[in-house]
């Protein structure tokens, strides 16, 4: 009977010390509403740093996750305006599977439950003493490591501009025009090589009838650039002529009469093949156009090509298809290049359709062009022009159009402008 008095004793001691080693709790109970009146159902959880309370018990970095359920919430916490050093509780509310919102607490010493509105405050107060000093890079596990793997900034990086990483592995701007182009090493220079092309060559030969054999003084490289115009018509290779080397023989069907004139543009071999960065076709303009009614020149279609797009030795393939209506008047169409008008036809009222092709050669601060257009009734006509409009700096390419008669449309149905390799 005694040994067993001992141990009740001994079991009574140590519920005791423990239950008197738990620290002060402070109750916090509300009910929590959202804006439309409905009750919240969600969970909060309260997250904290370590502490000493003031009952001198040592609180560690924890969290505690609490249910809101019909928009009740019942949680208990350490008093912490007393502890040390200063700490707060940070709440986060979650409710339908996202954050919610966010919000502080500061819960004081009290035997009575308190409502949110008694521990919410707005904002932290400054820390006292020494624990809110800057914290050191060192004193972050790994900082200094992450900071010096990334490059750093070298004096000749500016805003704006292009940048690269340099031998010293830092990053510096490109320097340059604003025109050039990039290469991979971090140097910059005009886009492509210096162009290498011809324009406007006419064929070496006697042109009576009988002769198809004639000779160009360059080697087309490629092929492909070769176009050979005879009286302003584009030839066709294979169909109209071959080309061997520097020998282009016509067909029998196709052999130059006197009269004609031969003129041929290509690009030659080596280093300058081409300028330009693409090397397959390129759209840059395509669609439907507008419709006049006016008997003043308007514009019913423009292809504004941006600054920097063009350059030498580029060649642009332009198609136009118009549609008229009306049975009284006729009709006036031109194509401009810029302010030069490289293109202009005159229809009677009976032509109800006109198509047309245009080639531009891009020469250094010039451009040469060789049409062909033609209507319902409208015969087939070529036409060479050129003009010295700048296209470095962009350009338009305006399909314009009047009528004879008021009550009359012209309507551009359709144009395409395509850079060609």
């Amino acid at each position: 009977m005694l040994i067993r008095f001992s141990y009740t004793v001994g079991a009574a001691l140590l519920l005791g010390a423990a239950a008197a080693a738990v620290p002060p709790l402070t109750t916090v109970q509300d009910v929590i509403y959202k804006a439309d009146g409905t009750r919240f159902n969600g969970q909060i959880t309260v997250s904290w740093s370590s502490f000493e309370a003031s009952d001198n018990s040592a609180i560690a970095t924890q969290m505690l996750t609490v249910k809101v359920v019909d928009g009740v919430l019942r949680v208990k916490l350490v008093p912490n305006t007393n502890a040390t050093p200063q700490t707060y509780y940070s709440v986060v509310y979650n409710s339908d599977g996202k954050v919610q919102f966010n919000e502080t607490w500061a819960v004081p010493p009290s035997t009575q439950a308190l409502r949110l509105r008694d521990v919410r405050i707005a904002a932290p107060a400054p820390p006292s003493g020494g624990g809110g000093g800057p914290i050191q890079q060192s004193e972050v596990v790994g900082l200094i490591a992450d900071l010096g793997a990334r490059p750093t900034k070298a004096a000749g990086l500016a805003a704006g501009r292009v940048a690269f990483v340099n031998s010293q592995s830092q990053l510096e701007s490109v320097a340059g025009m604003a025109g050039d182009c990039v290469r991979v090493d971090g140097s910059s220079g005009p886009c492509g090589a210096a162009p290498s092309f011809v324009d406007g060559e006419a064929l070496t030969g006697v042109v009576d009838g009988a002769n198809a054999w004639f000779a160009l003084t360059g080697t087309p490289d490629p092929v492909s650039s070769l176009q050979v115009y005879r009286n302003g018509l584009l030839q066709k290779p294979g169909l109209d002529y071959t080309l061997s080397g520097r020998s282009l023989q016509f067909h029998a069907a196709a052999t130059p009469q006197p009269g004609d004139t031969l003129l041929t543009s290509y690009r030659l071999g080596g280093a300058g093949t081409s300028s330009s960065l693409y090397r397959t076709p390129q759209v840059l303009c395509s669609g439907a156009g507008a419709v006049t009614n006016s008997a003043a020149w308007s514009s019913i279609g423009i292809c504004a090509v941006p600054a920097g797009l063009l350059t030498a030795g580029d060649r642009l393939e332009i198609r136009f298809d118009l549609e008229h209506q009306g049975v009284t008047g006729g009709y006036s169409f031109e194509l401009r290049w810029g302010n030069t008008a490289v293109l202009l036809r005159d229809a009677p009222a009976a032509d109800t359709f006109l198509t047309g092709r245009m080639d531009a050669n891009l020469a250094s601060g010039s451009a040469r062009f060789a049409a062909l257009s033609w209507g319902s009734t409208l015969p087939l006509s070529t036409a060479m022009a050129s003009a010295a409009d700048a296209y470095a700096g962009g350009l338009n390419i305006d399909f314009r159009g009047k009528v004879a008669q008021a009550g009359e449309t012209l309507a551009l149905r359709n144009y395409t402008v395509v850079r060609v390799p």
